[in-house]
């Protein structure tokens, strides 16, 4: 069966089922990803897993798998990526907001910048945090202080929602270390200092923008604060009519925040620094790579700064009962997060499975005459159809590589890496894993995050192609 069609199928299937049928989101995307994964051909499965890098003998093997250990394996990867940094990523969160360590921050935050320019404070640490740490981790740290900060202006959460998740996403998608840029980057022989640079460029315009919408959405739309099993509205009030001398200092509050991003950033920077092949396995420099490589791994980062989060919530609290109720009720929420991610992961590779990022690229091959648009459309599509905004990127390079040399182009390839970097964020729905993410620990419905997260990684996408264009006439860089 066609793969437009295997996808077309999934997705009204996905729709009905959590619509119509008011069924659970696990059980919708599980059930979705079933009857994909049936109708997918077992030429299908052999075409994509060739396109995956697989030898013939392996694509050949996956694709006599059966449906059980393809879903399986499909949920499975997608735990294991994520599975526990959601965990330490959620006791992290608790953490903060029960002892008091986010209300501090907030209330620094409000006095260093003031209320009027909270959410741009928002949007600039959100991207900011995007260029060393993965996306996902910029979604763990800032949403909980988001949510204290709506407790002080409730009729802004929208705005500081969209502002806190939404200014990473560009960054992640334009900016060298993470790994779609950086993939795109090496494929068309791009240094990643231009690629940053420039990345930084068209980024500042794009959140520039998504704020601008942002704005626009808060007033159209309500988003009211909800209960999330880890923190009650309610609780969040008492935490925000505290004295300031009853919260935790500000350097013990940010601790847990910080340290997960000088340990990343630390292992991104000296990985760059540093020659790996180094002579003297023993000399300082050496020792130096040799902790951040550990301690700067996203897990381990995570699990330390969870130590130093339950540390601080335990010199708070005192007590033992308490305690033990607050790191429970914070796992089980996270398994409850790890679950949905997974299914809907299981969904995105089902349909990956179907070759509907080989199709969509054949489809492309003949009209190669406006490049910069035709590659923002081929990532755009690719990334909407089965949720990886890197296995879009990865399939536009492969379409487009040997269009890509500044003597055909006319502009420094930095631009088609660019814009295929924007179109990776249109559009994120229930077949990505970040959908679930913000839509779970910030207590939003699928509606909603789709207005306020969904909308304007679009908006933001569509304005980097805007400024890719213009720049690339104007600054060809050639």
């Amino acid at each position: 069966m066609n793969a437009l069609i295997l996808v077309g199928i999934g997705i009204i299937v996905v729709l009905f089922c959590i619509i119509v049928l008011r069924l659970h989101v696990i059980i919708s995307l599980l059930f979705a990803a079933l009857v994909t994964g049936i109708l997918c051909s077992q030429g299908q499965l052999y075409q994509y897993a060739l396109h995956s890098g697989m030898t013939g003998t392996d694509a050949s093997k996956f694709s006599y798998q059966t449906i059980g250990v393809r879903l399986s394996n499909a949920f499975g990867n997608t735990a294991a990526k994520i599975g526990l940094l959601v965990i330490f990523a959620s006791i992290i969160g608790s953490a903060l907001i029960k002892s008091g360590a986010a209300e501090r921050i907030i209330r620094s935050l409000l006095k260093g910048v003031g209320e009027k320019n909270a959410a741009i404070a928002f949007l600039s640490g959100s991207f900011s945090l995007a260029i060393p740490i993965f996306i996902d981790m910029v979604y763990f740290l800032m949403i909980p202080l988001v949510k204290s900060m709506g407790v002080h202006n409730p009729r802004k959460f929208s705005l500081y929602l969209s502002c806190g998740v939404g200014g990473g996403v560009m960054a992640n998608a334009m900016i060298p270390p993470t790994p779609g840029p950086s993939f795109v980057a090496n494929e068309l022989n791009i240094s990643h200092g231009i690629m940053m640079a420039m990345g930084i460029v068209v980024g500042i315009f794009t959140i520039i923008c998504g704020y601008i919408y942002a704005l626009w959405a808060n007033k159209k739309w309500d988003l009211p604060m909800r209960d999330t099993p880890d923190v009650s509205i309610q609780e969040l009030k008492q935490k925000a009519e505290l004295k300031l001398d009853s919260l935790p200092r500000l350097g013990v509050s940010l601790l847990p925040v910080v340290l997960p991003i000088v340990l990343i950033a630390g292992n991104t920077i000296l990985s760059l620094s540093f020659d790996k092949q180094m002579a003297n396995p023993h000399s300082f420099q050496s020792m130096v790579l040799g902790f951040f490589k550990t301690a700067g791994e996203s897990n381990i980062a995570l699990f330390i700064s969870a130590f130093f989060a339950l540390l601080l919530l335990w010199r708070r609290l005192k007590n033992a009962k308490d305690f033990q109720k607050i790191v429970t009720d914070a796992v089980k929420n996270a398994g409850m997060i790890v679950l949905i991610i997974s299914a809907g992961g299981t969904f995105g590779q089902m349909l990956q499975q179907t070759g509907i990022g080989i199709q969509i690229a054949e489809m492309a091959s003949g009209y190669k005459t406006f490049i910069l648009p035709l590659a923002f459309l081929i990532t755009a599509v690719v990334r909407t159809a089965q949720g990886s905004a890197t296995v879009a990127m990865v399939t536009t390079i492969g379409v487009l590589k040997g269009f890509s040399s500044a003597a055909v182009l006319g502009f420094h390839p930095v631009y088609l890496a660019l814009v295929i970097g924007c179109g990776s964020k249109i559009f994120s729905w229930m077949n990505d894993s970040g959908f679930w993410i913000v839509t779970e620990i910030s207590g939003m419905k699928e509606k909603e995050t789709i207005r306020v997260f969904s909308y304007m990684l679009t908006v933001m996408g569509f304005a980097g192609l805007a400024a890719v264009m213009i720049l690339s006439k104007v600054f060809p860089l050639t």
